[in-house]
């Protein structure tokens, strides 16, 4: 039977359009349109395992979900619904369940060519003038501190640290300005390029009109 593509994005539009934490539908589109840019030039990945990859990959993230297990067990299905081989639904799962940032602090996991594709595209959404205002909008919608400056980055973080920040601020520095040199291709890392140079005049701006 032929695969039913066409059903990915408007269930998980479904799923996330009243998502209030920065990863909406909006969130979901742009980094498909990310792994369409970087499939540019990666000719040897699977364009269908990237893309479902890409629509699916935060169905099952710990920081939307109570029961991330049962998320699992419903991506599956609905894969299995729409018809996708065995071998490309565990490739689509391994993708999700092993590519986000916290899952490779204390491990840091081979992602697939699709994978480390979908990861870039992810990245890359947060960080830039997008990445600025996501910050932000996830930091208030959690009730974390703006900024203080007596709170230091911290430099090393493990998972469970990672999930129990300081500030919003503070962020920038533990993960988002280190995220340009964590990328996988060629292409993410030129896409990335403008989007550092964002971050780090705002960083620049921001303290200089809180006064420090």
């Amino acid at each position: 039977m032929e695969i039913a593509f066409d059903q990915v994005a408007p269930y998980v539009k479904s799923q996330m359009q009243n998502d209030h934490t920065g990863h909406n539908y909006d969130h979901i589109e742009r980094v498909v349109n990310n792994v369409q840019s970087i499939l540019v030039n990666e000719s040897r990945a699977n364009a269908l395992v990237a893309l479902t990859a890409a629509y699916m990959h935060d169905l099952i993230d710990d920081k939307l979900f109570e029961n991330p297990g049962k998320q699992i067990a419903i991506v599956k299905s609905k894969l299995q619904e729409w018809h996708y081989s065995g071998d490309k639904i565990d490739a689509i799962m391994d993708i999700i369940e092993h590519m986000s940032f916290s899952k490779n602090l204390d491990y840091h996991y081979e992602l697939s060519v699709e994978g480390q594709i979908v990861q870039d595209a992810d990245r890359l959404d947060a960080i830039g003038a997008v990445g600025i205002a996501r910050a932000f909008y996830y930091g208030g919608h959690v009730g974390e501190k703006m900024y203080d400056p007596g709170l230091k980055p911290r430099t090393e973080l493990t998972q469970d640290e990672y999930r129990n920040p300081t500030t919003i601020v503070n962020h920038f520095y533990e993960k988002l300005l280190n995220i340009k040199n964590s990328l996988n291709t060629d292409t993410a890392r030129e896409m990335a390029r403008v989007r550092q140079k964002v971050m780090q005049e705002f960083l620049t701006e921001f303290k200089v009109e809180w006064g420090n």
